[in-house]
C-alpha cells in the first residue's frame, strides 16, 4: 500500500515538471479551444478545440497549453490546409475570422497556390427551361487532352449566366443585376441596380455587360458595367460605364469619359482580362469594330478601332465570328468566320497600343485536320490556354461534350474531351459556357457590402 501511494505521488511530481516545461499556459474557464500565443503573449489565436488528457487538467479547473508560434510562420501552416477547412475555422474565433478573411492573408494565399496551379475550366450549362448547373473540370492528362468534372459548384436557385472569373470570384448577370459568387466560401453577392441615365424607346435594344477584375495597386476587387442602347443595325447608339469597388458600403459610380470617346455596342463574346486592364470587343456601327479597354486602377476607358489593310472587305457585324485573345503577350482579334467554308483564321494583332497600329496574320487549316470543323456546328472563340493555344467551344450542346484548342504557332488543331457532365444534361438542348483559368486559385475573401 505505501509503494502504491510513493508511486502515485512521483507520477504527480512528473506530471508538474512536465506543465512547468510548457513555455505558456492560458486558463480559460468559459472556453474549449487551445490557444496559441504570440511572442508578446498580448493576443491569442484559437486554433482548434482542445481535449487534453484528465491527467494534465487540474481537479478545479482546465488547463490550456499553448506554444510560441510566431505570426508568419502560423500564417504557413494555416495557408498548407485546403481552403474549405480555412473557412470552417473562421468559426473558431474572432481572431482566426480575421487572420483568414484579410487580404494580406488571400493576397498570400493566392501567390502561394497559383505557383502550382494547373489548368481549370469552370462550366455553366443552362436549359430553355432555366435550369442551371455550374461544374468544375481539371485535366486528367500531362498534355491536357480531357478534361473531367471534379466538383459541383451550384448553388440552390442559381441563376443568371456566367460571364468571367478572377482571383477565384465569379461573376453573373441575374435580370441585369450583377452577381458575385466564391465557390469556396459558397457566398453568393447580388449588386443593387444601376440607375442608368440613358433610356431605351420603343423599338430599341438595350445591352448590358459586367466585367469583374483586381486593383493590384489598391488591393480591390472592382465590376465594371457597360450599358449601350442602339436602334436597328446599331444606329442611333448610346452607351456608358458605370464601376462598383467590391466592399462595405460600395456603390454604383459612373465612369467620366473622355471628348474623343465613341458610343459603342458591346459585343456577346470576345472578352477577357489582362491582368488589371478588361478588355473587350464593341461596334460602333455595322461596319466598325474596336477592342475596348478598360484600367481598373485608373479607371480609364480607351477605344481601339481595329483598321483593315488594303484590299480586305470589312464584315458586317452580323456576319463576323470573332473572340479577343493573348498572342505572344499582345492583344489580338482571332477572326475565324471562314474557318469552315474555306479552313482558314485571319489574326488582328495590336502592335502599338498608344498608335493604335495593327498587323494581320494569315493561318490556313491542314487538310488532315479539316473534318474536326463541322458545317453544323457553330463555334465560339473562349480565350488561350496557358501554352497560347485558341480556345474554340462549340455555342450549343451535342452528343460529346468537347473543346478545339488551336496552336497558331505549330498551326495544329486538337480535339479535347470533356467527361463527367451527368448524361440528363446531352437529354434536352440547353446552351453552355465555359471560362479556361490557370491562375485562378481558391480565395477565401468575405464577400460584404
Amino acid at each position: 500500500m505505501k509503494r502504491r501511494r510513493r508511486d502515485l505521488k512521483q507520477a504527480a511530481e512528473s506530471e508538474q515538471e512536465e506543465c512547468q516545461s510548457v513555455p505558456q499556459v492560458v486558463s480559460l474557464r468559459d472556453s474549449d479551444q487551445l490557444q496559441i500565443m504570440d511572442e508578446k503573449g498580448d493576443n491569442s489565436l484559437a486554433l482548434f478545440p482542445a481535449k487534453l488528457p484528465m491527467r494534465m487538467c487540474s481537479t478545479r479547473e482546465r488547463r490550456k497549453y499553448t506554444c510560441e508560434i510566431p505570426p508568419d510562420l502560423l500564417m504557413e501552416i494555416v495557408m498548407r490546409l485546403p481552403a474549405k477547412s480555412m473557412v470552417r475555422f473562421k468559426c473558431i474565433s474572432k481572431q482566426w475570422s480575421s487572420l483568414i478573411s484579410c487580404r494580406y492573408f488571400c493576397n498570400s494565399l493566392f501567390t502561394s497556390v497559383t505557383r502550382q496551379k494547373q489548368p481549370h475550366i469552370h462550366m455553366c450549362l443552362v436549359d430553355h427551361g432555366g435550369q442551371r448547373v455550374l461544374l468544375s473540370l481539371s485535366s486528367t492528362s500531362p498534355d491536357n487532352t480531357c478534361y473531367v468534372v471534379d466538383q459541383d459548384l451550384s448553388l440552390t436557385g442559381m441563376g443568371g449566366f456566367f460571364l468571367n472569373l478572377v482571383r477565384g470570384l465569379l461573376c453573373f448577370s441575374v435580370r441585369e443585376k450583377a452577381c458575385i459568387y466564391n465557390p469556396t466560401t459558397r457566398q453568393r453577392l447580388t449588386l443593387p441596380a444601376i440607375k442608368s441615365d440613358i433610356i431605351a424607346l420603343k423599338d430599341e435594344m438595350k445591352d448590358i455587360r459586367y466585367y469583374i477584375g483586381h486593383d493590384p495597386v489598391n488591393d480591390q476587387y472592382k465590376l465594371v458595367c457597360t450599358i449601350g442602347i442602339s436602334s436597328a443595325f446599331f444606329t442611333n447608339l448610346k452607351s456608358e460605364h458605370w464601376v462598383f469597388v467590391l466592399e462595405a458600403g460600395g456603390s454604383w459610380r459612373k465612369v467620366r469619359t473622355l471628348e474623343s470617346y465613341h458610343p459603342h455596342a458591346p459585343s456577346t463574346v470576345g472578352q477577357f482580362i489582362n491582368g488589371s486592364v478588361v478588355y473587350y470587343m464593341a461596334w460602333l456601327d455595322m461596319d466598325t469594330c474596336a477592342v475596348v479597354s478598360f484600367d481598373i486602377t485608373s479607371e480609364e476607358l480607351t477605344t481601339i478601332i481595329v483598321t483593315l489593310e488594303a484590299g480586305d472587305v470589312a464584315l458586317p457585324a452580323v456576319r463576323m465570328k470573332a473572340g479577343l485573345i493573348q498572342y505572344h503577350g499582345e492583344i489580338a482579334v482571332f477572326d475565324h468566320t471562314h474557318l469552315k467554308e474555306k479552313f482558314l483564321v485571319d489574326l488582328w494583332v495590336l502592335k502599338d497600343a498608344g498608335m493604335k497600329k495593327w498587323s494581320k496574320k494569315r493561318l490556313v487549316l491542314q487538310p488532315c485536320q479539316k473534318h474536326l470543323v463541322h458545317d453544323d456546328i457553330e463555334l465560339v472563340v473562349k480565350g488561350t490556354t496557358q501554352d497560347g493555344k485558341v480556345i474554340l467551344a462549340p455555342v450549343n450542346m451535342c452528343s460529346q461534350l468537347y473543346i478545339l484548342c488551336y496552336d497558331m504557332g505549330s498551326n495544329d488543331l486538337r480535339k479535347v474531351e470533356i467527361k463527367g457532365v451527368p448524361d440528363i444534361w446531352f437529354d434536352k438542348e440547353c446552351y453552355f459556357d465555359l471560362k479556361y483559368s490557370v491562375d485562378e486559385s481558391e480565395d477565401v475573401i468575405y464577400l460584404e457590402t
